[in-house]
């Protein structure tokens, strides 16, 4: 049996996100209010840790590295910057590093840690119209950023990396592949875009434009695979609709691609989307305020979970 518990987040205006650390045990939240606050939770408890303030302008995202780095937060907001935020000591927070005035020129919409097999990488999703990458260098101590080339012209909405195992890893008898570095983004020119690093330049290119939504694409999410061999992204739009995109593997004379299917046409706009840890039921949240789940059944077409 589920339940749900609800409690005051002490916050001064809307909250915009809320996102649990890797094992569960703490949350944290951003709203319009300029602040992060981290809440510890234990069964349905929960406790007001430390509020973090730094930010001029609404908060729009929270995201927490993995654990193998440290106690690490990232927030993004209306002020053009990313914050990361890191627990020096139990409970002690600090801002140990804050993105240059000059890499975003407006609102950064969405944050995203990469896998931690690529190492400590943050894509940032701005108004502005770009992507930037920011990778923390271990020898150096330092943050370094480059930016996407391209992007969305009128303004990135979210961004989203693909799992680092390569897509069928765990049932290829082959060689083990090197990781991949992937991410999609989506914006208000109606389109996401699909972006590979390649390993031997160390430069980024868009691999492909995904034309589809009638309206801003909202939110993207790439789904975890577990190293099972499919690829597969999930698209909000202002239309109504979510999108789930499979990856088409390319063979000999066969094509690759993304091929498009329809999850749901809400009829109001959808705001995010997110999927579960095995990548097997995708989260829904619309403008009715709703959140609905759903599973792709055998025949390939997506059906609602009741929950």
């Amino acid at each position: 049996e589920r339940k749900m518990t609800a409690f005051e987040s002490g916050h001064l205006d809307q909250v915009h996100d809320a996102q649990l650390d890797y094992y569960g045990r703490r949350l944290a939240t951003c709203s319009s209010d300029k602040t992060v606050k981290v809440f510890e939770i234990v069964g349905d408890k929960q406790a007001h840790l430390a509020d973090l303030r730094g930010h001029e302008g609404p908060v729009w995202q929270v995201c927490w590295a993995h654990p193998k780095f440290g106690s690490l937060l990232a927030s993004c907001s209306f002020d053009h910057r990313v914050i990361v935020w890191k627990e020096a000591a139990d409970n002690l927070w600090q801002q140990v590093y804050i993105t240059p005035g000059t890499l975003h020129t407006a609102s950064i919409n969405s944050i995203a840690w990469a896998p931690h097999e690529l190492g400590l990488l943050l894509a940032a999703a701005s108004s502005d119209g770009t992507v930037s990458i920011t990778e923390y260098s271990p020898s150096t101590g330092s943050w370094d950023a480059t930016k996407l080339p391209g992007s969305h012209p009128i303004g990135v909405t979210a961004v989203s990396w693909s799992p680092a195992i390569p897509a069928g890893a765990l049932v290829s008898s082959a060689q083990a592949a090197p990781n991949v570095k992937r991410l999609v983004t989506s914006g208000c020119d109606n389109t996401i875009r699909i972006w590979r690093c390649a390993e031997s330049t160390g430069l980024w290119q868009e691999e492909e434009t995904l034309p589809g939504h009638s309206d801003w694409v909202r939110d993207v999410a790439w789904a975890p695979n577990m190293g099972l061999p499919r690829s597969t992204i999930a698209s909000a739009g202002q239309d109504g609709q979510v999108f789930a995109w499979c990856e088409r593997v390319a063979s000999a004379g066969g094509q690759g691609g993304w091929e498009k299917r329809l999850v749901h046409d809400f009829k109001v706009p959808v705001w995010r989307v997110s999927w579960s840890t095995t990548g097997s039921i995708l989260a829904v949240s619309d403008a009715n305020s709703q959140v609905t789940l759903w599973k792709e059944s055998v025949d390939g077409l997506w059906k609602q979970v009741p929950h």
